[in-house]
């Protein structure tokens, strides 16, 4: 297949990009690298560094003809899109309708895109929330990814476009960005490293379904190869606090570290976790890296990055 992947220099997209190439697709690239890194952009594949907004996107959809579109490109942190739900909405609403637009143009058939199996949600009133569970998103993020759902789903009832929408859980890996607000793994990882003390935002019982990178590039070679639509969570379905993540990663690294704790942060959700019994039973996933184990590789990737 003839693959475009949105924020393929990013931490997800560019795994993907690595897994479809290894896998035997050819592989365009889009990223403005305002997040995603030039290196991590492999060297089998096609780059453009674009905005997904950019009038100049319509050239990279003229000279190639996708057989599908992977979009990962994104504004994801949350945070930010609290005190700039504009530039979130400029990012995550406009810039996906301009890719749909190319979509819809020049006649591509399948798009996967990456939504938020947490944010999406909102406070829950059950765990773990599946598909079916109300969409109250108490975010700007969330609120752009359920906008985009609803999008998909004009797009396929009027122009014909299949879609795969995957609700991430909270994905954690080599390649993660430990500056800014997302990836507390990431974060709490490089400055365990670094000797330097990790700060937990309010009383760190907030809890969140931590996915490793891995399992989340299965899940996608999967839907791949699916021909219809819909809407799958992607996580591991076990609730984790940020207490528990800052002492496995004390643990793992070795870092003398205690827990200091710092205010709470407007936006964020107490608890959250999804079930994937309807993404497991079509096609045949469960996630295989318990958590224990991805942190400790995703430790290593840390290790293998400051010897650089």
């Amino acid at each position: 297949m003839n693959i475009l992947v949105t924020g393929g220099a990013g931490f997800i997209g560019s795994h993907l990009a690595d897994a479809f190439i290894k896998a035997g697709h050819f592989v365009t690239i889009v990223d403005d690298l305002s997040m995603g890194k030039r290196e991590n952009v492999n060297v089998d594949a096609e780059f453009y560094q674009l905005d997904v907004r950019s009038e100049h996107l319509r050239n990279v959809f003229r000279d190639d003809q996708f057989d599908a579109v992977v979009h990962q490109a994104a504004q994801m942190d949350v945070r930010k899109s609290v005190t700039d739900p504009m530039f979130d909405a400029s990012v995550n609403i406009i810039g996906t309708l301009n890719l749909l637009e190319m979509c819809r143009e020049y006649n591509i058939k399948k798009v996967l895109f990456s939504s938020t199996g947490g944010a999406i949600y909102g406070e829950q009133e059950r765990f773990p929330a599946d598909e079916e569970h109300p969409l109250r998103p108490i975010s700007p993020y969330g609120i752009a990814k359920l906008s985009i759902e609803k999008y998909l789903y004009y797009y396929h009832a009027v122009h014909g476009l299949n879609y795969i929408s995957l609700r991430y859980a909270n994905v954690y890996g080599p390649r993660q960005s430990p500056h800014g607000e997302a990836g507390v793994v990431a974060i709490f990882t490089s400055k365990m490293l670094a000797g330097e003390q990790p700060l937990i935002n309010g009383d760190g019982k907030q809890t969140r379904d931590y996915v490793f990178v891995d399992d989340v590039v299965k899940a996608n070679l999967l839907a791949l190869q699916y021909d219809g639509s819909g809407i799958f969570n992607v996580g591991t379905g076990v609730e984790t606090s940020v207490n528990e993540i800052f002492g496995l990663l004390r643990s793992i690294t070795g870092a003398k570290c205690e827990e200091q704790h710092a205010s709470a942060k407007q936006g964020e959700q107490q608890r959250s976790v999804i079930d994937t019994k309807l993404f497991e039973k079509k096609f045949g996933w469960r996630p295989g890296t318990q958590l224990r184990e991805g942190l400790a590789r995703t430790v290593e990737y840390f290790k293998r990055q400051e010897k650089r």
